[in-house]
């Protein structure tokens, strides 16, 4: 139950207490981010110069303490703080999304997406949800496995399951065919 694509193949292999565990490799990141990586790390040594500049004008303390100057430090600190974490997303290797049978329940491992700039005209709230995305860790009992749906939007399908009023998409870095064959498969082992 091996199903190819170009650069990827989603596989399901059996893990250690004999499980079966479909692996959904992750999108390839590009070789752009890490040519914005290391735009940032030049930047960021620049912000250091910047910072210590205006960090030894407060601490020399000749003028007294200047509040545009203060106003400047916190501001300039808050956006380093945030350059740091933009290039630890970067950077970061991704992790494969996972998706352990454990019938009659399912364990779910969202992984880690790499870093993808987008340039779309998209939600702005998209955009911060990606920035800040966590790596999901659940388990689907099996009214939760009921609500299996396979999507079909302008944009593509989307593969999702229902746990309270949350909704999972599954298969985020999958293509559609991989991810109707990946319904067809979870369809047959939980809802037949």
């Amino acid at each position: 139950m091996i199903t190819k694509t170009k650069k990827k193949k989603i596989r399901i292999d059996y893990n250690q207490a004999g499980q079966q565990e479909i692996i959904i490799p992750q999108p390839s990141g590009g070789v752009f981010r890490f040519l914005i990586g290391a735009f940032m790390v030049f930047w960021l040594g620049g912000w250091a110069v910047g910072w210590k500049s205006a960090a030894t004008e407060l601490l020399k303390g000749t003028k007294g303490p200047e509040m545009f100057l203060i106003f400047w430090l916190a501001g300039w600190t808050v956006g380093g703080a945030f350059a740091i974490y933009f290039l630890y997303r970067i950077f970061r290797p991704s992790v494969q999304e996972r998706m352990i049978l454990s019938y009659p329940s399912m364990i779910y491992d969202s992984g880690i997406p790499p870093f993808q700039m987008s340039f779309s005209f998209g939600s702005q709230k998209d955009v911060w949800k990606r920035m800040f995305q966590r790596r999901t860790k659940t388990e689907f009992n099996r009214s939760d496995l009921k609500t299996l749906k396979l999507r079909e939007l302008d944009s593509g399908n989307r593969l999702t399951i229902d746990q309270g009023n949350k909704r999972h998409d599954l298969a985020v870095g999958a293509s559609e065919p991989e991810r109707e064959w990946l319904f067809n498969v979870l369809n047959a082992q939980y809802n037949s």
